[in-house]
């Protein structure tokens, strides 16, 4: 009887990993439709940030208001990794390559390089060790990518933006990941710290550059509260928070493969975008990879 309440006790933890790490998929998807359709719209990546850290920023106000701004016992390095990682940097970037890049390109690139950069950094910054079984994952990742890279080089162009500024903002989400796990804080502290640092961010940002959310459609508005705020800007970094702190950086990261598949199909049956058979082999190469990646494939030890 102790042992099964002890291997329920260690399997939950798991549990919940997994479940947050899913929604998270499911959620940068959906935001990265969403963020596609605003090329077709008057707003700037500067409204789209107001939003999406605006909402989590007044939603979680109690709990930053609790912490400070500046959390105790949380380095000011670690706090500029997570606030450029999976903040306003990071979210800035993204934003303005999607909007030049498919969504089936941009799920590759962007998810696709996440779990990639993670475990890099895990292994030559922290001497994280991968069994074979993730290594073979991490290159069915890389040989996702090679096919994107050789579908714009002889078929479907695809924007510099995609190429350099979305594998940028991987590493960026790849250092956030490191440093969160490190700093300390539980997955609403750390969604809260994010969301008024970037909040405060888009606010200068808005007062020197402007914005146009005064003009824009209340409907328009209304989706980009759900897409951005609601779900991408506070479920998405609290259910990835939580599948951090259960599974660890490099194995939650590794499930952000699965979002190539999603967004490219999405991105043919929502935006009517042309997929081709090299834009599914990459998803399916690129998601494949996570199978393999996340660990659930390895061979466990032997209990004796």
């Amino acid at each position: 009887m102790t042992a099964l309440s002890l291997s329920t006790r260690k399997a939950t933890p798991t549990a919940i990993g997994y479940a947050g790490a899913i929604v998270t998929v499911l959620i940068w998807a959906n935001w990265i439709l969403a963020t596609r359709h605003t090329a077709e719209t008057q707003m700037t990546t500067i409204d789209l940030g107001l939003i999406r850290y605006g909402v989590p920023a007044l939603v979680l106000a109690p709990v930053w208001w609790r912490t400070g701004l500046l959390p105790k016992g949380v380095s000011l390095k670690l706090l500029a990794l997570m606030v450029c990682g999976s903040g306003a940097l990071f979210f800035q970037l993204t934003t303005f390559a999607i909007q030049f890049t498919p969504a089936s390109a941009a799920g590759i690139l962007l998810g696709g390089s996440m779990p990639l950069a993670t475990a890099l950094i895990g292994v030559l910054l922290f001497r994280e060790r991968l069994d074979v079984t993730r290594w073979l994952g991490l290159g069915g990742i890389v040989a996702g990518v090679v096919i994107l890279l050789a579908r714009s080089l002889y078929g479907v162009q695809i924007s510099w933006a995609g190429f350099t500024l979305l594998p940028l903002a991987a590493l960026l989400w790849a250092s956030y990941t490191h440093a969160f796990r490190r700093s300390g804080l539980s997955a609403v502290q750390s969604s809260a710290i994010i969301a008024v640092w970037s909040f405060l961010i888009h606010l200068g940002l808005a007062a020197v550059f402007g914005s146009s959310l005064t003009s824009v459609p209340l409907p328009e508005i209304g989706l980009q509260i759900v897409s951005q705020g609601l779900l991408s800007g506070l479920a998405a970094t609290l259910a990835y928070g939580l599948a951090v702190q259960a599974l660890g950086g490099t194995q939650a990261a590794a499930f952000t493969a699965i979002t190539p598949v999603l967004a490219t199909i999405g991105g043919g049956f929502l935006l009517g975008e042309e997929i081709g058979l090299a834009g599914i082999a990459a998803a399916i190469v690129t998601g494949a990879g996570v199978a393999l990646s996340t660990g659930l494939l390895a061979r466990k030890p032997a209990r004796h």
